[in-house]
């Protein structure tokens, strides 16, 4: 083979090597930025899919459900007594609060049925008659670090109960108790909103809740430790 001949041979195999085209292994810009389209829309899709499990389902999930032993009607009970709340929610000779009603309390007007209501009657026969305490679900129960006055907000701040508790003494029906799955409190500690959005000063019931009233109202922060974890101890 002649020196000419070689030289062709190599400029053929040159050119077909450098004519090589993208679909035998090499991408274009274009092709390239084609390919990112569904990984993008991929990871859309996922952050999606991963704040409506967060925000939506995994709330409903983490909490269970539960009905009160027996109905109360607080609207019914507001009408026959004299010094609303504190007819039945009261303070002690020592100052210190009573908080849920016991069943001797209630003894005095329910020794018997008095009305036609369901709820009456199972209180009478189930409770009142077996001499048991109503088990009731308390909706503002804090962890056990928490000493919680109410002399200290109802006397000494002349706070009104709403502002914790919220119009509870118009209802004529207790809302239904959910617990928190992992630690075991009401969803009135956390409130309904995940993301801790509030509209009325009783929506929750959390730690930061009070201190940002405390703040506002500008109390002695000497009067309050605050202890590992955020709780509080009010002094008054």
């Amino acid at each position: 083979m002649g020196t000419n001949e070689k030289a062709n041979e190599v400029s053929t195999e040159t050119a077909e090597h450098e004519s090589i085209t993208p679909s035998d292994g090499i991408l274009t810009q274009e092709q390239d930025a084609g390919a990112g389209g569904p990984i993008i829309l991929f990871f859309i899709f996922g952050l999606v899919v991963s704040l409506v499990i967060g925000w939506v389902v995994f709330p409903k999930l983490l909490y269970s459900s539960k009905k009160q032993p027996i109905d109360f009607n607080h609207a019914q009970h507001n009408e026959l007594v004299d010094e609303g709340c504190e007819s039945c929610h009261f303070f002690r000779d020592d100052g210190s609060y009573a908080g849920v009603p016991t069943l001797a309390q209630c003894i005095d007007c329910h020794e018997e049925v008095n009305g036609e209501s369901e709820d009456e009657r199972i209180f009478v026969e189930e409770y009142v008659a077996k001499d048991r305490e109503v088990p009731w679900l308390i909706y503002s129960r804090q962890p056990d670090c928490v000493f919680f006055s109410h002399a200290a907000h109802v006397k000494m701040g002349n706070m009104d109960c709403v502002t914790c508790h919220g119009h509870i003494g118009e209802s004529e029906n207790l809302r239904i108790y959910r617990e928190n799955r992992i630690s075991g409190y009401s969803i009135d500690i956390w409130g309904e909103n995940i993301a801790g959005i509030k509209r009325n000063s009783w929506d929750r019931m959390k730690m930061s809740d009070c201190s940002e009233c405390h703040v506002r109202e500008h109390v002695n922060q000497n009067s309050v430790q605050t202890l590992k974890g955020g709780c509080f101890v009010c002094h008054h």
